[in-house]
């Protein structure tokens, strides 16, 4: 097999004439990630309404955030029995699972009852995002870049809509009112079903954990570097709120900032693969990495519109590393897109949500302010770690 034919799996043939329109179908499965980030990203924007609701401390802010986002640990497993089965079942299950939790949150009457629906929401998002990023790549041209922008620009404004609207819901009808958000997911479940082909099933001679073996040291440091960046991230967009609050700001002035980072920060996605195809993906991934780091302390430093512009800038460098490292993910297990998918992203983000709860610990004595400066430090160690992320070629060897 040539390593264009394993990195670049053809779909099942198709009658003449019946093609899938693979325009619309990446456009389906973009629209599909904006309902299942939103639901899934949407908590850091209520947060502080859920810990007064809840009567919890500031000191829980990070379990809570690690709780939505640890069971994206299962991506792996999720990506490598996509790899084996094929099936569109599981995107169809995990964004149906993820709308339930969105929906559970508003009701949770306890800390026990919230931490059950962020459980579902975790394991909801494992099963939907390794065969959706597979599916993809599947219907994308050339190396990728471009088409794993596009689907990550529908998360991205999901992630960054649904706080600011989650803040609306909930200043104006409460926090029982939340349900009405994840409602658009019931019609895109039918379609989902109805006009995604199925996946095709890899052969069984191609074991995941031979693909591991192969993918060797570099895909411990992306890992690494994933978990660190995410470490930063997460760190942002759990206690910039918090922050905000702290300094008398609104709820829904804290959740706009996370919206302004979000929402803005798909131009680091767009921008991601243009760059990538003229300088290469592990030169683009450093300048974005280094960009980030010296952002926040600007942001920290800053207040009033400078807040803003600053929190803005960070999330475009921020989300200029996502398709990139996925796209990394991938090259190295170029016979397990799935599996690749689930390391480079469900992987690197439940060891940051672990760091982060880690931090959270902090926030009683250093406040959210002393928390922010330890996720910059996590940036700063991501950044030492870009030099052992796989090039271009190393990826190409692995095929």
């Amino acid at each position: 097999m040539t390593a264009t034919a394993s990195t670049h799996p053809s779909a099942p043939p198709q009658p003449p004439g019946k093609r899938p329109d693979t325009g619309r179908l990446i456009g389906l499965l973009a629209w599909a990630h904006f309902l299942n980030d939103g639901a899934a990203n949407y908590l850091p924007g209520v947060l502080p309404a859920v810990l007064a609701a809840l009567g919890l401390p500031i000191a829980y802010a990070g379990a809570i955030l690690a709780t939505l986002i640890v069971g994206q640990a299962l991506q792996p497993l999720s990506g490598a029995w996509s790899d084996r089965w094929g099936g569109r079942a599981m995107p169809v299950l995990g964004l149906a699972g993820t709308a339930l939790g969105a929906a559970w949150v508003g009701w949770a009457q306890s800390l026990g009852s919230l931490l059950a629906a962020l459980v579902l929401i975790g394991v909801a998002n494992s099963l939907f995002h390794p065969p959706a990023l597979a599916s993809v790549r599947r219907f994308s041209s050339g190396s990728g870049e471009r088409a794993i922008s596009a689907f990550l620009v529908g998360g991205e404004i999901g992630r960054g809509l649904w706080p600011l609207l989650a803040g609306l819901v909930v200043t104006t009808w409460g926090l029982h009112a939340l349900w009405v958000l994840p409602l658009a997911a019931i019609p895109t479940l039918g379609w989902m079903w109805a006009r995604l082909p199925p996946q095709p099933r890899r052969s069984h001679t191609h074991s995941a954990l031979g693909g591991l073996r192969a993918a060797g040291r570099p895909l411990v440091w992306l890992l690494a570097y994933s978990g660190l960046r995410n470490m930063l991230l997460l760190g942002v967009t759990a206690f910039v709120p918090l922050l905000w609050a702290e300094r008398g700001g609104s709820l829904v002035g804290g959740a706009g900032l996370i919206t302004a980072m979000l929402v803005v920060g798909i131009a680091g996605n767009l921008a991601a693969a243009f760059l990538a195809e003229r300088w290469g993906r592990r030169r683009v991934v450093f300048t974005a990495t280094a960009a980030a780091c010296a952002l926040l302390p600007a942001f920290l430093a800053a207040r009033g519109a400078g807040m803003w512009l600053a929190l803005s800038g960070f999330g475009i460098a921020m989300f200029a590393t996502f398709p990139l490292t996925l796209l990394m993910g991938q090259d190295l297990l170029p016979r397990h897109h799935s599996l690749g998918s689930g390391l480079a992203l469900g992987l690197g983000n439940a060891i940051g949500a672990v760091g982060v709860a880690a931090l959270g610990l902090l926030a009683a004595r250093w406040h959210a302010t002393g928390v922010l400066w330890a996720a910059e430090a996590c940036g700063l160690l991501a950044l030492a770690a870009v030099a052992k992320l796989p090039s271009a070629a190393r990826a190409q060897a692995a095929a």
